[in-house]
């Protein structure tokens, strides 16, 4: 059963899940390596061979802040994506290096979650077929499943089709735990992907292809996923997963800057807690401050079951 399969994570870290317990994820991996010198637009996943020390900083930094769920360093480490950068033949190697990295660092004290984020390519437009997609994906999972991981990460999906053929890959190729997290835009007929895609279609694909905790991330605001968490917890009885992003982005001086502050954000969790969600963290903007927000408020929750 995919509810005890999350039992069974948990054991990991030696403890029994109470299925009203809310956990804590991480926050943003993206924006945190440019602070530490990425070039915007080349491939974060090389870091993993160039820079270790620096990706298991970040991984630290939110193992401190208490979250049980880490990233890996793999965002974009399918085989497709890494293609632009002339680094589809290294995808095995730096999917697995990423996941022994956050796994060096957290030493069992928190789940290691092997990080998948879409190709960029769109099978609408036929730039890629649905067997291309399964094995890079599968590849991916593989490796990061090789390294370590725990569980697999699908994330930032905007099309339907490219999740359930990611979370199928995963499940198939690894048999961890999947998690399947899609980017919602606030719209007057309700919160749909970049691709039009309802909650319902994304929840319903996602329980088909064998996902064991749907969810949601980046894109827009916690404030806008206040609408899509109550929908997503009325659409499923798997445990519900909410990384938002620290509210909308502004251009200032050619760079981008989040200003929403980490208490803000986490004012935002107590109602997120009474829909029902299970799993909360953060995405682009976010940082070790605002795990650490979020978790003394998720910490004042669990203290009263």
């Amino acid at each position: 059963m995919r509810i005890s399969s999350y039992t069974i994570a948990m054991k990991i870290l030696g403890k029994e899940w109470n299925e009203r317990e809310v956990l804590l994820a991480d926050g943003a991996w993206g924006t945190e390596m440019l602070k530490l010198g990425l070039v915007q637009g080349d491939p974060p996943e090389l870091w993993n061979v160039e820079h270790p020390d620096r990706v298991m900083s970040i991984a630290r930094g939110y193992l401190d802040a208490g979250s049980i769920f880490i990233l890996t360093n793999t965002f974009g480490g399918n085989p497709l994506t890494l293609e632009r950068h002339g680094l589809a033949d290294r995808a095995y190697e730096l999917n697995k290096l990423g996941a022994q990295l956050t796994g060096q660092t957290v030493e069992n004290r928190a789940i290691v979650v092997g990080d998948m984020g879409p190709t960029g390519k769109m099978l609408v437009m036929g730039e890629v077929t649905e067997q291309q997609l399964y094995e890079a994906y599968a590849l991916q999972a593989m490796a990061l499943k090789d390294g370590g991981a725990e569980w697999i990460l699908v994330e930032t999906m905007s099309d339907v089709n490219e999740m359930g053929i990611a979370v199928r890959a995963a499940v198939e190729s690894t048999g961890l735990p999947v998690i399947a997290s899609m980017t919602y835009d606030p719209t007057t007929n309700g919160p749909r992907t970049m691709m039009g895609n309802t909650v319902e279609e994304c929840v319903k694909r996602a329980e088909k292809e064998g996902a064991s905790i749907i969810g949601a991330n980046c894109g827009t605001g916690i404030e806008n996923y206040i609408p899509v968490a109550r929908e997503i917890r009325e659409r499923t009885k798997l445990p519900v997963w909410i990384k938002a992003n620290a509210g909308i982005p502004e251009l200032i001086d050619g760079k981008t800057v989040y200003k929403m502050t980490p208490e803000i954000y986490a004012s935002y969790v107590p109602e997120l807690i009474e829909i029902g969600v299970n799993v909360i963290g953060g995405c682009c903007g976010t940082n070790p401050d605002f795990i650490r927000e979020i978790k003394k408020i998720i910490d004042r929750y669990n203290e009263k079951l």
